[in-house]
């Protein structure tokens, strides 16, 4: 069988991708999810007297935690099947990343197995994510110091 025969067998078998049925649950779930923040945003708010600027740091702190008890409980993968990258843009994906790595490699022990293989994926966006923010960060202080934008 040449290469086109098999692409041709191949696309004869493969069913369709719904790429809008697949869209709108990414969607509604992204949606749904950052929803549930937005609402312990305001819980934060009213029953702890927080600020817009405060609340954002425990709300962040807050979905991480419940992302990966879901997913420790093994509900964020039944959750991630269901909505592809609607469940892995918010933040919740990061918890999600960190714990699942974590339990993956938990039979290799704590230091060896967990410890090291928790940061696999997150530990990328954690380094870039401070990296970018020095070089933003001297670049507001050269601006400043420049008189171009104030502090």
């Amino acid at each position: 069988m040449d290469p086109q025969e098999y692409q041709q067998l191949e696309q004869q078998i493969t069913p369709p991708t719904p790429y809008v049925k697949n869209v709108l649950k990414a969607f509604l779930v992204g949606g749904i999810i950052c929803t549930i923040g937005q609402a312990i945003t305001y819980f934060f708010i009213i029953f702890f007297d927080f600020t817009d600027k405060t609340a954002g740091n425990a709300t962040v702190a807050t979905m991480v935690f419940i992302s990966m008890l879901l997913t420790g409980f093994g509900l964020y993968r039944k959750l991630g099947q269901f909505a592809g990258a609607g469940s892995a843009v918010p933040v919740t994906g990061f918890g999600n990343a960190v714990i699942s790595a974590a339990i993956e490699y938990r039979t290799e022990g704590l230091v060896l197995g967990v410890g090291s293989n928790m940061f696999k994926l997150a530990g990328s966006v954690i380094l870039f994510g401070v990296g970018s923010a020095f070089f933003i960060a001297l670049i507001k202080l050269i601006l400043v110091s420049v008189g171009v934008l104030e502090w």
